[in-house]
């Protein structure tokens, strides 16, 4: 399982979010996607954690907390949609 992180700072790091997440059990992966063409942050990350146990805990305590000056909404990821490429191009 993963945890989707949304409405973060642009402010955040990796190691910001793992330390939050460490609260909660033993943080395995932390991802912060970037705008591909820009690099900017995107405003959202994901977080892997040992166990489902921890995860289920760190989604209860951080969903709608506060952090860096923004609500957290915090959930199970979902699977990420095959999108495709490119669209029809003649």
């Amino acid at each position: 399982m993963s945890i989707y992180v949304g409405n973060l700072s642009y402010d955040v790091t990796e190691e910001n979010l793992s330390t939050a997440f460490a609260e909660y059990g033993t943080v395995k992966l932390v991802k912060l996607p970037t705008d591909r063409e820009t690099g900017s942050m995107r405003g959202f990350g994901f977080v892997e954690m040992s166990s489902d146990a921890e995860e289920a805990k760190a989604i209860e305590e951080l969903d709608g907390a506060e952090w860096m000056e923004r609500t957290l909404k915090v959930n199970k990821a979902k699977p990420r949609e095959n999108r495709g490429g490119g669209g029809n191009r003649w």
